[in-house]
């Protein structure tokens, strides 16, 4: 047997062993009636009757395009108001901390607009498809849909996920510290499949794609043998296979794309920085250099402390935060909790995550939920047993490249704090005694 297989059952064996500790002692707590347990002991009387079993409910369509129960009223997308000086160029954050499972619902994926959402007319909406190609096309919507389709799960997260927080701590919740990221599922035409029906030249090593909204938002995007605009290779992590996962798409989760969302037609770029997927696209052109747009100079690239340009820093690296417990959900009272929360790579996949509850010092390793794909959130969990002292809780994910997620301490010394983005370093959560978790900086290596 393989040492890596043998790895894996080892983790399984020990995932296994910790799950039936931690029902066994809930077990017990709940029959003693422990203060603060999981759960409480068996009624001595049965459960009153609810006023929903003496009553009808509403008939079918009463809704015809279904909502959620009023009772989760408070899940939506929130903005910070002093973040930008309006909200027409602005972003929403989705509620992580509230979610479950790895798809985000298309009404509360995160917002990045540059000049506003618009309603494009699918019957009057073309891409175009020119430049270093054999045959330059111009698509309809239902020309794309007839063109053989492809289905797949990926994360979108804007560069600046996490922005506020590289000088400090700035707000007490997941939904601003990490809520610039989302994870859906995408349907529409693969990239290679348009590149090989307009003949794309071998020689094009870049393609530029450009959005019909007011901004007109425009990116370049490299493809195998890429340089930058001063004929440099690019040293970014695996460049030369962005291109493969790349999707024109037309729906998300099961429906037609929203008007948020991009509606009737997006490039989906995974991994990378989600200003590469382009929203409302309306135009593709195959190059041999970047055109090194406005939205490449103005914003996406970096000034480090010590005078260097980040140019094309493409790919979103390995991050993860907990959600559970976190400082939306506070503790609830002594006894066992899982720890919960999302890893995701824009380097492939997840391979593993650590949890430490004391800053650091000690790490276990969490429990991947299945399933795990490339470029995608991942569920991890694991274990806790809380008796009302002060912890320290983080997770640390590392990918199947070997990148290990770093410290803030590390990604401080390798870029300073004149920056905004990829801030992917290990999020800090303090359990007070209280049961309070608030957010926190550590100075650690």
């Amino acid at each position: 047997m393989s040492d890596r297989k043998s790895d894996e059952l080892e983790h399984v064996d020990n995932a296994l062993t910790d799950r039936r500790k931690f029902l066994r002692n809930g077990v017990a707590a709940v029959g003693s009636v422990a203060t603060g347990a999981a759960g409480s002991a068996v009624a001595a009387e049965p459960l009153a009757i609810p006023q929903t079993n003496k009553m009808l409910g509403r008939p079918v369509v009463h809704a015809p395009y279904g909502l959620p129960s009023k009772f989760e009223s408070k899940v939506l997308r929130r903005n910070v108001e002093w973040l930008t000086p309006d909200a027409t160029a602005s972003i929403s954050f989705t509620p992580l901390q509230d979610l479950h499972g790895i798809i985000t619902p298309a009404g509360l994926h995160f917002e990045r607009y540059h000049s506003g959402a618009v309603d494009v007319d699918p019957e009057a909406h073309r891409l175009v498809i020119h430049g270093m190609c054999e045959r330059p096309m111009q698509f309809t919507m239902d020309d794309l849909r007839r063109m053989p389709s492809h289905t797949a799960v990926h994360f979108l997260e804007c560069p600046a996920n996490g922005a506020m927080e590289w000088r400090g701590v700035q707000m007490d919740s997941v939904q601003f510290t990490h809520g610039m990221a989302s994870c859906s599922e995408f349907t529409g035409v693969k990239l290679s499949t348009l590149m090989e029906y307009c003949g794309v030249s071998a020689d094009s090593t870049w393609f530029y794609a450009e959005g019909a909204d007011g901004s007109g938002l425009q990116r370049s995007i490299p493809l195998p043998g890429a340089r930058d605009q001063n004929g440099n290779p690019l040293t970014e992590f695996d460049q030369n296979e962005i291109h493969k996962d790349v999707l024109i798409a037309y729906a998300m989760n099961g429906e037609a794309l929203r008007p948020e969302n991009g509606y009737p037609l997006r490039l989906v770029v995974p991994g990378c920085e989600a200003n590469m997927s382009i929203k409302y696209l309306r135009r593709m052109k195959f190059t041999n250099k970047p055109l090194v747009t406005y939205q490449e100079t103005r914003h996406y690239t970096e000034v480090t402390d010590d005078g260097r340009i980040r140019q094309f820093t493409l790919v979103n690296e390995a991050n993860s935060v907990i959600t559970y417990p976190c400082p939306d959900k506070h503790m609830s009272g002594k006894g066992f909790y899982e720890i919960r929360g999302l890893a995701w790579s824009g380097r492939g996949y997840i391979k593993g995550v650590d949890v430490s509850t004391d800053g650091g010092k000690t790490w276990r390793e969490a429990e991947l939920v299945q399933p795990v794909m490339n470029k995608c959130f991942t569920r991890f969990k694991i274990p806790f047993d809380w008796q009302g002292d002060e912890h320290l809780i983080m997770s640390r994910a590392h990918d199947d490249s070997g990148y290990v997620q770093p410290t803030l301490k590390q990604l401080r010394d390798a870029r300073g704090t004149n920056t905004i983005y990829h801030k992917n370093s290990i999020q800090t959560w303090r359990i007070e005694q209280s049961g309070e978790v608030k957010n926190v900086q550590i100075n650690n290596a």
